[in-house]
C-alpha cells in the first residue's frame, strides 16, 4: 500500500483511506454495527490504515463504531484516525458552527467516542461564515499544542479561506469532493495544495457508488439515501453518467485488465499529493484494494478519459447539493 505524509505533520498514512459516512447510517439507510466493525478491521488488515469519520455521520454513530472497532485487538496502534468538527445538529437538521466554544466541546466528545487520547488529523468540516476563520484556526492550533491532535485540516474550504486559516495555524491537509466525475477543484484547490504542501483527502472517490460499476439504471435508492437528492441520480443525467461509467469500465479492462472502480481510485492517486477516501459498509466492498498499486494512468489514458466524459455527459453537475446551510438556526 502506498504511503504519504499528511502535510509536514510527521503523520504518515496509507494513500487509500476508509470513508465511514455510510457506516454512520444517516443518509445511507441505516447501519449494521457488527458488519461495520468487520469492515474497519478488514480495511486495516489490507493496509488501509487511515479511517476518516466525523461526528455528524450518524450524529455520533460513525465515530462510536470506529472507536469500538479500533479498541479491539490492538487495531488503534495500526490506524490513523481523521475526524472533523464544525457541524452541529438539532432534530436531525445540520448546520455549520465553528465557534471556539463549540470546537472545544466537540474535541472532547470525539475523543470519548473514538476511545483515544489523540486524533491524528482533525479537520473543520465546512467553513462557518459566521465565525472568524482566525478564531477557528487558533483553537485547532491550541489543541495541537495540548497534544489532543497531531495534524490540522480543513474540508470544503476555498484557497482564500485556507490563506486566512494558515495565517494563524499550520495547515496540513484539505478534504474536498474529488473524483473522475466531480473535478471542480482542479481549477483552484488542487493547484493550491500542490503549491503550499497540503495533502488532499479526496472524498467521494467513487462518487457515491456511481464509479463502483455496480449501480444500474433500475437500482433503487430508498429511505433517507442521499442519492435521492443528488442530481446525478435523476433522469436524464443518471443515464448519461451510467453511459460514461460503462465506457470507463471498458477502457480500464482494455488497458490494464482492471475495473472502473480500480481506475477511479488509481486516477485520484495520480493527480498529485492525494489520498482517495473509499467508502465501504461491508468487507467484500474492499476486495479490489489489491488492484490499485503498481500501475498508473498515463497522459494518453487521461486524455481518453476526458473524451469519454465530454461525449457522454453533456450536462455535468457539481456536488454542491451536499453543502449544509450557511446560517445557523
Amino acid at each position: 500500500m502506498e504511503q504519504i505524509e499528511i502535510g509536514s505533520s510527521g503523520v504518515t498514512t496509507s494513500r487509500i483511506g476508509l470513508g465511514t459516512w455510510a457506516i454512520g447510517g444517516w443518509m445511507w439507510g441505516g447501519t449494521d454495527e457488527a458488519e461495520s466493525i468487520a469492515t474497519i478491521h478488514s480495511a486495516i488488515d489490507r493496509g488501509v490504515t487511515l479511517v476518516d469519520t466525523a461526528p455528524v455521520y450518524g450524529f455520533g454513530t460513525s465515530e462510536d463504531i470506529v472507536g469500538k472497532a479500533l479498541a479491539i485487538g490492538g487495531y488503534r496502534a495500526k490506524a490513523q484516525i481523521a475526524t472533523k468538527a464544525g457541524l452541529a445538529w438539532n432534530d436531525g437538521k445540520v448546520f455549520r458552527d465553528s465557534r471556539p466554544e463549540r470546537l472545544r466541546l466537540e474535541i472532547e466528545d470525539s475523543l470519548r467516542r473514538l476511545r483515544t487520547d489523540v486524533i491524528d488529523l482533525y479537520q473543520i468540516h465546512w467553513p462557518d461564515l459566521e465565525a472568524p476563520i482566525d478564531e477557528t484556526a487558533r483553537v485547532l492550533e491550541d489543541l495541537k499544542t495540548a497534544g489532543k491532535i497531531r495534524s490540522i485540516g480543513v474540508s470544503n474550504y476555498s484557497p482564500e479561506q485556507m490563506d486566512e486559516f494558515r495565517a494563524v495555524a499550520a495547515l496540513d491537509a484539505v478534504q474536498p469532493p474529488y473524483n473522475l466525475l466531480e473535478r471542480e477543484i482542479e481549477a483552484d484547490v488542487l493547484p493550491y495544495a500542490a503549491k503550499t504542501g497540503l495533502t488532499v483527502l479526496s472524498y467521494g472517490a467513487i462518487c457515491r457508488g456511481l464509479l463502483s460499476g455496480r449501480i444500474k439504471i433500475d437500482t433503487p435508492f430508498t429511505g433517507d439515501d442521499l442519492r435521492q437528492n443528488d442530481p446525478k441520480f435523476k433522469a436524464p443525467r443518471f443515464a448519461h453518467y451510467l453511459d460514461a461509467v460503462a465506457e470507463l469500465d471498458a477502457l480500464a479492462r482494455r488497458r490494464w485488465g482492471k475495473t472502473v472502480l480500480s481506475l477511479a481510485i488509481r486516477w485520484v492517486l495520480d493527480q498529485g499529493p492525494t489520498i482517495a477516501l473509499w467508502g465501504a459498509r461491508r468487507p467484500d466492498q474492499l476486495d479490489p484494494v489489491g488492484d490499485i498499486d503498481g500501475w498508473t494512468v498515463d497522459a494518453e489514458a487521461k486524455a481518453e478519459i476526458d473524451a469519454i466524459l465530454a461525449r457522454c455527459i453533456p450536462d455535468p453537475v457539481s456536488p454542491a447539493f451536499m453543502a449544509p446551510p450557511v446560517k445557523r438556526p
